[in-house]
């Protein structure tokens, strides 16, 4: 009777602490997810007041009772955004595409092709991740420049098609199918480029969308080198908008229109990442686990 007694006490401490365990895991997930989405909350907030109401602010309000879309307005007239969004769009879109073209290609050489030197040559391409990106930004520049691209989609572009970083990630993914795969492939007189798109594309789909979606993100996020390469307006970025918002006068103190183009520039990531969040997580944990 005793032992059933001691049993049921120490099942019920048990129940304590995970109750209480999970209590305060949920609690700092609560308060880190609130401290994470709050600049967002923030920047929708000031977007939507005025820019009287906002300016009179002695104290930062956190609600407005009075919400207003004509920094939206003001957004869109200011700057022609909709050009801007549109060069960005088309930039992200070929720079994506072409970097796929490249590294699909290469991350099969580097995992499934045998040839002399191979793992030298991958060691070199991993060493080129130490070299810091200003030294990068400065030799794209001084070689677009010569080249004649400022000013075009193709000095956009170029320097960006390729990544050794995703380059890595998708390698690592593909050395993980099994070689049996191929060898078999090879039995039936497959070519290379048919097994690369009928058995390791399909099977490694999880983090190609991954490295599709993060390269995408990267290339609506630019800024330093839409902003070196490029100076003139049609040429401008939703990054260059921006800016050019800021300096063209009521940007410079009207921090409600800047805040508005912000939020208009966000919401496209934030769906994309809300729809494809799960394929996200899924192709980085294939692409970190070897085995």
């Amino acid at each position: 009777m005793g032992e059933s007694l001691d049993f049921d006490r120490i099942e019920r401490n048990a129940r304590i602490r995970n109750t209480v365990l999970k209590t305060v895991t949920y609690a700092l997930l609560i308060l880190w997810g609130l401290m994470v989405l709050f600049p967002f909350y923030w920047m929708v907030l000031t977007s939507v007041k005025s820019y009287g109401a906002y300016s009179s602010e002695n104290i930062p309000q956190f609600f407005t009772l009075s919400p207003t879309f004509e920094n939206y307005v003001k957004a869109f007239t200011g700057v022609p955004l909709a050009r801007y969004f549109l060069n960005t769009v088309i930039f992200t879109v070929l720079t994506t595409a072409l970097m796929l073209v490249v590294i699909i290609p290469a991350a099969f050489a580097f995992s499934r092709l045998s040839f002399r030197g191979r793992d030298l040559l991958f060691t070199l391409f991993l060493s080129l991740m130490m070299i810091p990106n200003e030294l990068v930004v400065i030799t794209n520049f001084v070689t677009i420049t010569n080249a004649g691209l400022r000013n075009t989609f193709a000095g956009l572009i170029l320097p960006s098609v390729t990544s050794v970083f995703y380059i890595y990630l998708l390698k690592e993914n593909f050395a993980q199918i099994p070689d049996e795969l191929y060898y078999a492939a090879k039995v039936d007189a497959t070519t290379d480029f048919r097994y690369l798109t009928r058995v390791m594309i399909p099977i490694s789909r999880p983090t190609i969308i991954t490295i599709t979606i993060l390269k995408v993100i990267e290339c609506w996020n630019s800024y330093v080198w839409p902003r070196l390469i490029t100076d003139e307006q049609t040429r401008y970025l939703v990054s260059n908008g921006i800016q050019e918002l800021r300096e063209s006068g009521f940007g410079k103190d009207d921090i409600p229109s800047m805040m508005a183009a912000v939020v208009v520039i966000s919401v496209p990531l934030i769906i994309l990442f809300l729809i494809f969040h799960k394929k996200i997580m899924e192709g980085v944990s294939r692409g970190g686990t070897k085995g």
